[in-house]
């Protein structure tokens, strides 16, 4: 019997919009100003128009992001002999790049192994303290603590239950939330007539 395991595809995430940029007045302000450009007074026109505006120029002003999705990697049991034992074997790396000869080389797979060692040892030693803590009845506690919080980090969020209002107070009822976006893009946007977007089709 021959298995074979196929190779993981890398999955490129979606490059984002900065929309964290608008919080900056000077963004704010231009990201305005090239909407303003192109719909001009023709807030009546389709919503597909104005969102396609609204993209094209948050893009162009606020910029994307690089749509590469970042590793999730465990480093809670890294210690100062593994960084140091990291940073000797990135140095040997670099070394045998420019070098590129058999003494550098050979440098570089030493301390690859050496670096290799250090982690299976800083895990050992992290996951030792980790099960003696389990053990007591307080770790019995955090475990479970734990799942909960992953558990919930886990769930997808189908859409905003909850907001708060320009006073900080919290907004539940799916009309408020409603409102409170509304007003908060009649804001951003300082437009007067938004209200008739929510009549078009």
């Amino acid at each position: 019997m021959s298995l074979e395991i196929k190779k993981m595809k890398a999955v490129r995430a979606e490059p984002r919009i900065r929309l964290w940029k608008l919080n900056e007045d000077e963004y704010s302000r231009k990201f305005r100003e090239e909407v303003s450009q192109v719909l001009g007074d023709k807030i009546e026109d389709r919503w597909e128009t104005i969102s396609e505006v609204v993209r094209q120029k948050a893009k162009k002003v606020l910029g994307v992001t690089s749509g590469r999705r970042k590793e999730d990697k465990e480093t809670w049991w890294w210690n100062e002999e593994v960084q140091e034992s990291i940073s000797k074997k990135k140095r040997a790396k670099m070394k045998w790049d420019r070098q590129m000869d058999e003494e550098s080389k050979q440098e570089y797979k030493e301390m690859q192994s050496t670096a290799k060692k250090e982690v299976a040892k800083a895990k050992d030693r992290a996951y030792e303290k980790l099960y003696e803590k389990l053990d007591s009845r307080e770790g019995e506690k955090d475990l479970y603590r734990l799942a909960r919080q992953r558990d919930r980090a886990g769930r997808d969020v189908q859409h905003v239950k909850m907001i708060k209002d320009v006073d900080g107070n919290i907004l539940t009822s799916e009309e408020s939330v409603l409102r409170r976006w509304k007003e908060y893009f009649e804001e951003l946007m300082n437009i007067e007539e938004v209200g008739r977007v929510g009549r078009m089709e």
